[in-house]
């Protein structure tokens, strides 16, 4: 591999192209939730939509590694935001005329290159930063929170875009604008990202070892899986279909008035989480602390996250039902949530980066990002499931068992 020449011209374009990435990212994820729970689908059905595109990211996480190590990281970043252009194009052919089950069919299997594409980006972006960042006064930690907690931050901003387009747009004409700016977007990171954007690892390197030899990797790969499960257990069907329940009164102008809100609180959510990535280095103490100072404040925030769902879903339970205080109680709590879960990932993102060896990063990062993927489709599936057999309530108690497990895995990595 080879060092490009000017490592913060890099940083920039790759920041750009994963911001631009995610913006429409978050930007779909709303329109297809919001759009489809209009139409009535069930809570198991609208987790069936995103189901194929965390499977796709855990495939692609495996095979983007090897990928990257034969073509470069410049490529897999192209193809990742090539391939969400296509993935935008082919949702905008949607007939409101399909049954339900061809219309879930044809959104899985879009939503599934979709998920090709976020892991190709997410992967290449990552492992970018590890090869681009200055080694001085522990710069890999403060790009590596720079990158994520800007990337939340578009990220939130995408989830209120596309409540925004569906409710003053429409469904297709908001996915068909979302196509068109990114692909102007792509051209732009072709002409201007600079020549010598490292990655690409000898040719004579195989396929064999995707998974990592350091067990450091594993533990912290098995942690980060049931993170993101605790959070998208919540996050992606059970809130949103709550709030919005809870906020429309039925009519057409109540339910553009939801969207609104729901993908406001969805985007206030995102955004705070980037902020506090962004700001984790200092948060935890600055940068001029050893690697296991760090791995012992994973395990500590790691263990201040199990509380709050349990406590969540308690309050449901009191309340009988809608309440304004307990609407109050679970906005607090879950930004609560956000606050602690968003210092883990970005302890996670540093440790995972600090773990891997140069000369594989891109194939540790994508084993890492597939346990993320891992988890994320566990909670994806028991969002709907568990909120269509036990209602918000049992949704909640189901996070805290996931930020459990995550707490009892991240223990492992002080032994």
């Amino acid at each position: 591999m080879t060092r490009t020449a000017n490592p913060l011209r890099a940083y920039a374009a790759v920041t750009a192209a994963y911001w631009a990435f995610m913006l429409s990212d978050g930007a779909l994820r709303m329109l297809v939730l919001l759009h489809f729970n209009s139409l009535g689908f069930s809570p198991v059905q609208l987790a069936w939509l995103f189901l194929l595109y965390e499977v796709a990211g855990i495939v692609t996480n495996l095979a983007a590694g090897w990928l990257a190590a034969r073509f470069g990281l410049a490529a897999t970043l192209y193809a990742g935001l090539g391939l969400q252009i296509v993935a935008l194009a082919a949702l905008a052919q949607l007939d409101p005329n399909w049954t339900i089950a061809l219309s879930v069919l044809f959104v899985m299997l879009v939503q599934g290159a979709s998920g090709v594409a976020k892991d190709l980006s997410k992967m290449s972006s990552k492992s970018a930063v590890k090869l681009l960042a200055p080694s001085e006064n522990n710069g890999l930690f403060r790009w590596v929170a720079a990158l994520t907690g800007s990337k939340n931050a578009v990220k939130g901003l995408g989830f209120f875009l596309g409540a925004a387009l569906l409710a003053l747009s429409g469904f297709q004409t908001a996915v068909w604008s979302m196509a068109a700016v990114l692909a102007v977007i792509l051209i732009a990171i072709i002409l201007f990202l600079p020549a010598g954007l490292p990655g690409r690892m000898k040719s004579a390197e195989g396929w064999g070892g995707w998974r990592s030899s350091d067990p450091r990797v594993n533990k912290l790969s098995l942690a980060r899986m049931f993170l993101f499960g605790a959070r998208d257990v919540w996050f992606v069907v059970g809130i949103p279909i709550y709030f919005q329940a809870v906020l429309s009164d039925g009519t057409a102008e109540g339910r553009r008035e939801a969207f609104f809100l729901v993908g406001g609180f969805m985007a206030l959510w995102i955004i705070g989480y980037g902020a506090v990535q962004a700001f984790a280095p200092r948060l935890l103490g600055g940068p001029a602390q050893s690697e296991q100072a760090i791995t012992a404040k994973a395990i500590f925030w790691a263990g201040l996250l199990v509380p709050i769902p349990f406590l969540l879903a308690l309050a449901v339970v009191l309340a009988g039902g809608p309440a304004p205080w307990l609407t109050a109680t679970l906005v607090a709590g879950l930004l609560l949530f956000g606050f602690i879960f968003a210092v883990n990932s970005s302890v996670h993102s540093y440790l995972i980066l600090a773990f891997g060896a140069a000369e594989r990063i891109t194939r540790d990062v994508g084993f890492y990002y597939m346990a993320n993927a891992s988890g994320r489709l566990v909670g994806t599936f028991l969002s709907g499931a568990s909120y269509q057999l036990g209602g918000l309530a049992l949704c909640l108690a189901t996070a805290g068992i996931m930020a459990l497990a995550s707490w009892v895995a991240a223990r492992r990595l002080a032994s």
